[in-house]
């Protein structure tokens, strides 16, 4: 099973799932239409994708936030601003974890939310703070057909996404939990073996006493 894997049910065309919920907008989600990247900007997708690090995150936008394109890019950051990044109906795509499973985003997200016990808007990403991510005043008002994504369209604006405050408060949130997940990791790590510390070097005194 590979999750944030799909493709656009008019033509099949393949498309990485960033976000599976836009904020404001419950039945849309923001894709990465793979076919309209570069071959080493696709290469990096698509083994994030299948790395621990894509398939350990609900939304794969949160391991790309992390994840530097071969020339040094951020990745989440590159696609949203070079228009890589679509909203399209989340009816639309069609997700295939494997070979033998089809199942509707719109369907799949009714799924979670009702494991969750919450709606689907609730599913949108959040800020530092928990609080969902408010879209920009422009945002929604250009959303992507099956068409124009097959024809390779990028008309899409950045603001269409995530705000650049938006984004930087996803970074502050990843940071800040990277910190605390290091901090842990050190104190488990004095437990099992203590760090030795040096011994102080003997002053001119003691060595002349």
């Amino acid at each position: 099973m590979l999750k944030h894997v799909g493709r656009m049910t008019q033509n099949n065309r393949k498309v990485v799932v960033a976000y599976k919920v836009v904020p404001g907008e419950p039945d849309h989600c923001v894709v990465v239409t793979t076919e309209n990247l570069e071959a080493a900007d696709h290469d990096s997708l698509i083994k994030l994708v299948e790395s621990d690090s894509g398939q350990n995150e609900e939304d794969l936008a949160t391991a790309m936030m992390r994840t530097r394109l071969p020339d040094g890019r951020n990745m989440l950051a590159s696609f949203h601003k070079t228009g890589k990044m679509v909203k399209v109906e989340t009816k639309s795509v069609e997700m295939v974890p494997n070979s033998n499973t089809r199942i509707l985003l719109s369907e799949l997200n009714e799924v979670i939310a009702q494991q969750r016990g919450v709606t689907v808007a609730d599913l949108a990403p959040k800020d530092a703070q928990g609080k969902t991510v408010q879209p920009a005043k422009e945002t929604t008002e250009r959303t992507l057909t099956a068409e124009e994504v097959a024809a390779g369209s990028s008309s899409a604006p950045a603001g269409d996404v995530l705000t650049d405050e938006a984004l930087a408060a996803k970074y502050r949130s990843q940071a800040d939990a990277l910190y605390k997940e290091a901090k842990a990791l050190r104190a488990q790590a004095e437990e099992l073996v203590p760090t030795i510390k040096k011994k102080t070097a003997k002053t001119k005194t003691e060595e002349s006493a």
